[in-house]
């Protein structure tokens, strides 16, 4: 008992290193930028709330399961910027280790729990794995808009590469994708994107 116990008090001590984990995108006020711990409180609420916007049944509970999870190996991979290819292609290997190190702090099975929930998350074929993918596309393009584009300037990035980052989102969740290109629309408009901002009739 009292070694489960400090396996898993190890576990949740060493998770909160996830609030030190540094992301790209900016807080609603523009003034900071969000971290980790605070990206996957956010996609958790969003399961929440917008679980009526997915064509296919899906169970909340299950989905806040996999967003809280699924960030976690950043503890030690760090955050790949999503527009930055080169990172994303070296980002998996180095999630993998992370998971082999961090879910193997936790007693046996719950360590082999926490790989299936990161695992399901990357798979994307279960429902709420989908539903979990759409959301953290969806939350940087929230919090873009909320603070004017901010980031998306600093970075230089094209209407092109926002609407290929969420091709999945117009296929998984379509009254979703509605909502969120008009939000795209809009910051081509105010020149917050470059490019024209015609890319969705490409794919």
């Amino acid at each position: 008992m009292h070694e489960r116990l400090e396996q898993q008090m190890e576990f949740l001590r060493e998770i909160d290193k996830l609030k030190m984990i540094g992301r790209q995108t900016y807080l609603s006020d523009g003034v900071r930028k969000e971290n980790d711990a605070e990206h996957s409180w956010h996609l958790a609420m969003c399961a929440l709330v917008l679980k009526e916007y997915m064509p296919e049944p899906v169970d909340a509970a299950r989905t806040v399961e996999l967003v809280l999870a699924h960030d976690l190996v950043e503890i030690y991979a760090g955050d790949a910027y999503a527009y930055d290819q080169a990172a994303q292609e070296a980002q998996h290997q180095k999630e993998v280790e992370a998971a082999n190190r961090l879910f193997g702090i936790l007693p046996e099975e719950q360590g082999r729990y926490f790989r299936s929930l990161w695992e399901e998350f990357e798979a994307c074929e279960s429902p709420e794995a989908r539903f979990a993918r759409v959301l953290d596309n969806c939350q940087p393009l929230l919090l873009n808009d909320a603070s004017g584009g901010k980031s998306w300037r600093e970075h230089g990035i094209l209407a092109e590469q926002v609407y290929k980052r969420n091709e999945r989102v117009r296929q998984w969740a379509p009254r979703l994708w509605e909502y969120l290109e008009g939000m795209i629309q809009k910051h081509v408009e105010l020149g917050n994107l470059k490019g024209n901002g015609k890319a969705a009739d490409s794919f």
